[in-house]
């Protein structure tokens, strides 16, 4: 019940900030087609519901499913999938780097991952955690960069 009340404040906090916020966001604006800023909101929910797929077979200790979905769902072999090719034009250079940085992570992750039962333990852990790290970090730097118009 606490963890309840503390999620609870925490997240009223953040809402109030991203309301304040708002009006001062510096974000560069990237104007996109109606249908291909849907598609791209769309990729960028999956992209999230991936990584909430590999934390939960982490738990689970299935390094090696963690591994498959970060490379099906958001590695360089995704990408036809995602449609990248047709969003990239309309994508300020930095935001395109974001992106493919991120999709190289994910399949870097995959390689870590893979390679997790190779290490001692708490090693494995380290660096599939750094791994996934480095993933949420190229989403949060394009995230701070750039917003949707």
């Amino acid at each position: 019940m606490i963890r309840l009340r503390i999620l609870f404040a925490v997240l009223t906090l953040l809402a109030n900030a991203s309301r304040a916020s708002a009006a001062e966001d510096s974000r560069q604006p990237v104007e996109l087609p109606g249908a291909m800023k849907e598609h791209m909101l769309t990729n960028m929910r999956d992209h999230l519901r991936t990584i909430e797929a590999m934390l939960a077979a982490l738990a689970k200790g299935d390094a090696k499913m963690a591994a498959e979905e970060a490379e099906k769902r958001i590695g360089m072999s995704s990408l036809d999938a995602h449609g990248a090719a047709h969003m990239a034009p309309f994508m300020p250079e930095p935001m395109r780097q974001m992106g493919t940085a991120m999709h190289r992570a994910a399949s870097r992750f995959r390689i870590v991952a893979e390679n997790a039962e190779l290490e001692p333990p708490a090693t494995a852990q380290h660096s599939v955690h750094g791994a996934l790290s480095e993933i949420l970090a190229t989403c949060n730097a394009c995230h701070a960069a750039f917003r949707l118009k």
